[in-house]
């Protein structure tokens, strides 16, 4: 009886959303009631960045996830001179070195999630039916256009730290082999990497919610986008 009544609910759900969605996709129609298609995209923006964040905040979460790991900043390359050239021609080295970085980058990740949330919250957004109507990562690219630098800036202080106090002696060596660069250009060329990958992670999973919405597990949600799909 229960799993009766959770389904029709769910049905219900369902219908009250695709019924609003039927109107809100009229021309020039943005709101109708308690739906919102700007609101839709706040939600969408919203799970997207969380699940994101969940990914690339956990132990090794920009190294496991084949979206978000990134190579090692320019900055840490053959192209350069002296000890760090050196201890370049060892791949082992090499991969150490990137999977170190790949670290450091979640303490970046830690301090670009609020930054995120608080953006989504207070967003303005001019044409959320293109949006909605966008292909599978078109809230993303939006919302990083109108974020621009700020990732990169909130990151640094936070990845700064987190070279200063490493303890791992790969990353110590690549450090200290970077003769004439302090640590706040160092910080700041891994916040690059870790910008976009923090971006790519957000619209990957941007895509996977328009493509499964009922996953989300909110009516708007699956209303606005399982009609569209």
């Amino acid at each position: 009886m229960q799993t009766n009544q959770n389904g029709v609910m769910a049905r219900r759900a369902f219908m009250a959303g695709t019924a609003a969605v039927g109107v809100l996709l009229l021309p020039g129609c943005q709101s109708m009631g308690g739906f919102s298609m700007v609101e839709a995209i706040r939600r969408l923006l919203t799970a997207s960045s969380q699940a994101a964040f969940a990914v690339l905040t956990a132990p090794g979460g920009f190294w496991d996830s084949e979206i978000a790991r990134f190579e090692a900043p320019a900055l840490f390359s053959a192209s350069g001179t002296g000890l760090l050239k050196n201890l370049l021609t060892s791949t082992v080295f090499k991969q150490n070195l990137q999977h170190q970085l790949n670290i450091v980058a979640e303490k970046g990740a830690e301090r670009a999630a609020p930054v995120v949330y608080e953006a989504v919250r207070g967003i303005s957004v001019p044409d959320a039916i293109g949006l909605v109507r966008g292909g599978p990562t078109a809230a993303t690219t939006f919302l990083r256009g109108a974020m621009g630098p700020a990732l990169i800036n909130a990151m640094i202080p936070g990845l700064t730290d987190a070279l200063r106090v490493s303890s791992d002696p790969v990353l110590g060596q690549g450090v200290r082999a970077l003769s004439g660069v302090d640590i706040s250009q160092m910080a700041q060329s891994v916040a690059n990497r870790a910008d976009n990958s923090i971006w790519y992670q957000i619209g990957h999973e941007e895509s996977a919610i328009r493509a499964n919405p009922e996953a989300t597990r909110d009516p708007l949600l699956i209303g606005v986008f399982k009609v569209l799909r």
